[in-house]
This record gives C-alpha cells, structure tokens and sequence, in this order.
C-alpha cells in the first residue's frame, strides 16, 4: 500500500472549512502525533481526514464523531473525554475496535521515549490533582466504599471475564519455557500463583494470610497445594460470598476462612501470621496509606516471618491517577512507584529482600480479558447495558495500551522481618515453583 500524507483530506468541498476552531486544533495534534498506523476521522461537519500511514503490519482504525463537543472534550482531558463520547456513542469506532483505537494512539507515545499527548488542560490537570489527593485519604469507610463501587458490581461479570478455574483477577504470568503467550489464560495464572507462593517459602502447617482474597484463588492454591491455613480477607461482600462457596466446594473449609474486614483492624486484633500474600490490593491502598499498611502488615507478621505484595508498579517516579480511572473503574486508587513503595515499607523496617519486575505479563492478561469479554458481549450487556459494557471495553483496552507502551509495569516484593528468615540465595524459589505445579 502506497504512503499517505499525514494528514490526507478525503472529503472533497467546502466541508471541512465549517469546522470549529476545536476540530481544526484536534486534526493538527493527530497531524503531528500519529506516526505509526493509520487513523480516519469523520468529522461531524462530514468531512473526513485520514492521519499516519497505513501499513501491512499497523493498525488501521477509523471513527466517526456523532457531534461538534467531542474534539472539545478530548482536547479537554483526553482521556475522559474520549472514554465519555465512547461511552455515550458519541465517538463510533467504524473500523476495528476500541482496543485498536487505544493501542494506535499508545504505540505513538511509547513512555521509553519520554512522549505523552494524555496531559489534559492546565485546569483539568489542576482539578484533577485536587481531586486525586482528596480522594487519597482512603479511610477505612472510604475504602469499603472504594471496594464496592468495583468489585459488587456483580460477580457473573468477573465469572465471564476471567479463568474459571481460579478466578484471578491480577495479572497472569507467561514465562517463554511453559508457553509463553500461547498458554491459555488459566495456565498463566496458575503459573503466577505458583511463582507468588514459591516466593512465599512456604512449609505445611503454617498460618497465611490472604489480604485482598478476592474470590479465594489463591487461599484455595495455597491449602490445596502446600498444606496450609489460610485467612483471606475482603471489603467486597460479593467476593466474600463467593470466596466461601468455591473454599466449600474445594473442601477446604477447615483450612481457609474468608472474613470481610479491614486490614487496618484485622491489625489491630492482634493476629500473627507466618506469611502474608498481597495480590492486587496494594493499588487500592491510597498513596497516604502506605505507611499505614506496612505498619499493619509488620505488626501481622511473625518475627521470622515473610510477606509478598504482588502490585500494578509505576515505572519512573510517582504520579497521580487520571481522571476516567478514579471516576469510573477505581476511586481512590493509585498506581504505587517503586520507590515510594520500598520507602514507606523501610520506616517499619521490613527487609525488601527480593524484587522482580513484570513488564507485559499484564498486557498479555488484559488482552485475555477483553477477549472473554467480546466472546461474552451479549450477556455482559444483558446483564447492564451498552454504555456500561463500552465503559468497560474501554478500561481494559486503556490498562493493556498502558502496559505494552505506557508506564505501568507489575512489582512482586518480598519482604521479611529478619535477615535468616530466608535461604542465602534465589534458588530455592525455583524448585518450590516447579513442585507446586507437578501437584496440580
């Protein structure tokens, strides 16, 4: 296919001059941005623009704008405002998909360039922030509240989406030996729990807590697999719910309990574990808490004990949440740095005696999940509605776009209160995993 001008006029006359000064500042922003792959615009005037160069191997995307506010409200915030006219069917994607829309503008401003075009406005950015520290408080009844608006929902939604036989909603791992991305999405989370409880040093009979359970995949892992007790607790009741029918169903009720608490006060019970398992509920934590759940979690943990937090990671030095993210998905929110989080972590002097970085297992995950969502379209969309399915597709797209090219990675930290708690050296970590696997 021959090369297009970056910016190539496809509706001939006088249309295109009845554009508002906000459609004519958004055709100059995707004639300077979009590089790579190609993308239509028609413009609710009826003029159409294509930007970037279609090719064999790059994405080819075209949407239309149902009305003149969109090109204001993207210029405004771009990401809420897209995810909105998306949203409201306002911007219609006309070829390919939502994915593809976001990983076109994505793969344009890789973050290992230092390129970004998310910035909202400079009153948008303002509100946001203010916004975003208010929201960082996350106290305990705020926190319940946070839970809730995402994860009791309902839990047939989650039921569709994810692996059925673990239900984890945390990324998967996909290492290159077992598969690689041809594993199925159940094989890829089995293989994360394994690696998670490896780390963990793991020996029968031993108490465990599970903070954030979900719906008990790995409470029911760890029992099933390395014979110990496990407490799992939850702010969600719809997880709880279901955490204790599939331990039930697994026959494992006199090894796991599944209690809907705060770890703050599960801290302040007095309870003292051997290990303690995070997965996926560190983001949820607040960026003013993190102090507060590390004092918590050393206070839950045995002096010769050893915890692992399992978290989406920020790449770079910290930030904030935008403004689609905390509004519709996770209020209260925050993608942690590496280096707030080791530094919150050593005021109770916990030792970070092992730390791996996960750069697109996540991607490969999100992928997964979007997929089971577009083979369950017509029952998710049953079960709420188009906008909410939009909405959505949206996220997923946007969290898979911001792991292939944005600043999100994931972080697995293993912490202990002493320095013997641990062999010397990481071998051990390998032949746990690998045994953990052979009993399933």
């Amino acid at each position: 296919m021959s090369e297009i001008r970056k910016s190539d006029p496809l509706t001939a006359g006088d249309k295109g001059r009845n554009r508002g000064p906000s459609s004519l500042l958004l055709s100059r922003f995707f004639d300077s941005h979009i590089t790579s792959g190609s993308l239509e615009v028609a413009f609710a005037d009826g003029s159409r623009e294509r930007f970037g160069t279609p090719g064999s191997n790059a994405l080819d995307i075209a949407i239309r704008f149902a009305d003149g506010r969109v090109p204001r409200e993207i210029l405004l915030d771009p990401a809420l405002g897209a995810a909105e006219a998306f949203m409201d069917g306002r911007l219609v994607i006309e070829r390919g998909d939502v994915m593809g829309l976001v990983s076109l503008f994505a793969r344009n401003a890789p973050w290992e360039a230092g390129a970004s075009y998310s910035r909202p406005s400079a009153a948008k950015r303002l509100a946001n922030r203010i916004a975003f520290h208010g929201e960082q408080l996350n106290n305990a009844v705020r926190s319940r509240a946070n839970v809730s608006h995402h994860y009791d929902i309902g839990n047939e939604l989650f039921r569709l989406m994810l692996d059925t036989e673990h239900m984890q909603y945390s990324c998967g791992y996909w290492p290159e030996d077992r598969g690689g991305t041809d594993m199925s999405l159940a094989q890829a989370q089995e293989a994360k729990l394994a690696h998670i409880a490896a780390k963990l040093a793991l020996e029968p009979g031993q108490r465990v807590l599970d903070i954030g359970c979900g719906w008990g995949g790995m409470a029911i892992f760890l029992a099933s697999r390395a014979d110990v007790h496990v407490t799992g607790i939850t702010l969600s009741e719809e997880q709880a719910a279901l955490a204790r029918e599939r331990v039930a169903a697994a026959g494992l009720s006199d090894k796991v309990s599944i209690e809907l608490i705060d770890y703050r006060d599960h801290a302040d019970a007095g309870a003292k574990y051997d290990r303690i398992v995070s997965v996926g509920m560190f983001e949820h934590v607040g960026q003013a808490q993190f102090e507060t759940f590390f004092r918590c979690t050393g206070k839950l943990l045995k002096t010769d004990g050893v915890m692992l937090v399992h978290t989406i990671g920020r790449m770079g030095v910290p930030g904030s949440t935008d403004a689609f993210t905390r509004k519709y998905i996770f209020p209260g929110g925050y993608i942690p740095a590496l280096s707030e989080t080791v530094a919150a972590s050593e005021k109770s002097r916990l030792i970070a005696t092992d730390v791996e970085t996960w750069r697109l297992h996540y991607a490969h995950t999100l992928r997964a999940w979007y997929a089971n969502c577009e083979a369950n379209r017509a029952r998710i969309i049953a079960l709420y509605d188009e906008r909410f399915y939009r909405m959505w597709t949206f996220y997923l797209a946007g969290a898979a776009a911001s792991f292939e090219s944005g600043a999100m990675c994931n972080y697995q930290i293993q912490y202990a209160r002493h320095r013997h708690a641990l062999p010397y050296a990481r071998d051990y970590m390998g032949e746990a995993e690998a045994a953990l696997l052979s009993k399933g």
